[in-house]
């Protein structure tokens, strides 16, 4: 079945499947379509359907019969729990994606979005990174698996274009945050791990914070909800085999975040880094003119996000995301 791509407005009637619709990504992505009209949106949680048993995803594809998927489910962590948990990062995403995509071709899935992760660039590759940077050099090591996986997605669409003549497309967003994150202290990324850190010794009354690493890397940081809002945008006005990077195009250091965290919780101790622990990648920077010559900017700033994400954190506290 070979699908030609009209650049327009996805049909809001279509039955719609957010894969990992409860998580940081498929949340924002779920509200958004909801609220641009999405009307017969489909979803089911880990425990109803694990994406990891192949015979029950097909049959999820043949009962629910989506036109339109936003393949957003994955295992995801920070450096802590993508270094010790390589295996499982690599296996599990492998096969949730490979179900998934499979599934969705045998049950004519005409427009496929695939979200992968700004870490399957090389570690040491130019800034900003462009798409054109994908496989030129070494990964980033503490989290290679997962990189690995994700780049098997990717290639994952490109065959089924090549091969099946499909409009299947892949986004790579930059470090996100907001609403619905992981706030684990040990399964998080840098910044919700932050901003628990912070908020814990403002009640707790600490006057000194202790920060992994040496806090001189850069990062880029995109709120998900702007995530979700070029989602939609890029399949309604993208169609190529190349991935395209979703971000800000600024970057700031650990240093500067941690800041700004403090800000927002109302810390005003002191912070100590801890230069035993590993940094990751140097700079992480996109190059993200391809997604602006397409039309779309975010719209929330860093410190407004990282504000209205700390009131969301402590408006859920006791009922936020644990895993490891």
């Amino acid at each position: 079945m070979t699908v030609r791509f009209q650049p327009g407005p996805l049909d809001r009637e279509a039955t719609t499947y957010v894969a990992g619709h409860r998580g940081l990504v498929g949340s924002a992505v779920w509200r958004h379509l909801e609220a641009q009209g999405f009307r017969l949106l489909v979803g089911r949680t880990s425990q109803e359907l694990d994406l990891r048993e192949r015979s029950a995803v097909f049959e999820f594809f043949a009962a629910t019969r989506p036109r339109y998927v936003v393949l957003a489910a994955a295992r995801v962590g920070g450096i802590l729990a993508n270094s010790t948990h390589p295996v499982e990062f690599l296996s599990d995403n492998l096969q949730i994606q490979t179900n998934v995509m499979d599934a969705a071709l045998a049950h004519d899935v005409e427009r496929l979005l695939f979200l992968g992760s700004s870490c399957i660039y090389p570690r040491l590759a130019p800034q900003p990174i462009s798409e054109d940077a994908l496989l030129t050099g070494r990964l980033e090591e503490t989290n290679d698996a997962y990189a690995i996986a994700k780049i098997a997605g990717i290639l994952g669409v490109q065959a089924v274009r090549r091969e099946y003549g499909l409009p299947w497309i892949s986004a790579m967003p930059t470090n996100l945050y907001g609403p619905g994150d992981n706030f684990s202290p040990t399964g998080s990324h840098v910044l919700p791990a932050m901003i628990r850190r912070y908020d814990e010794a403002v009640r707790s009354g600490a006057e000194i914070v202790t920060n992994w690493g040496t806090g001189g890397p850069r990062r880029e940081f995109l709120h998900v909800d702007d995530l979700a809002a070029a989602c939609l945008h890029l399949l309604e006005h993208y169609d190529g085999p190349q991935q395209v990077n979703v971000g800000t195009g600024q970057d700031v250091t650990i240093r500067e975040i941690a800041a700004l965290v403090a800000d927002a919780v109302g810390f005003e101790g002191n912070a100590e880094w801890d230069a035993t622990k590993p940094d990751g990648t140097p700079q992480k920077l996109l190059d993200v003119s391809r997604l602006h010559a397409l039309g779309w900017a975010p719209r929330i700033g860093l410190a407004e996000g990282i504000t209205s994400t700390v009131a969301w954190y402590r408006e859920q506290a006791g009922n936020l995301r644990e895993a490891g």
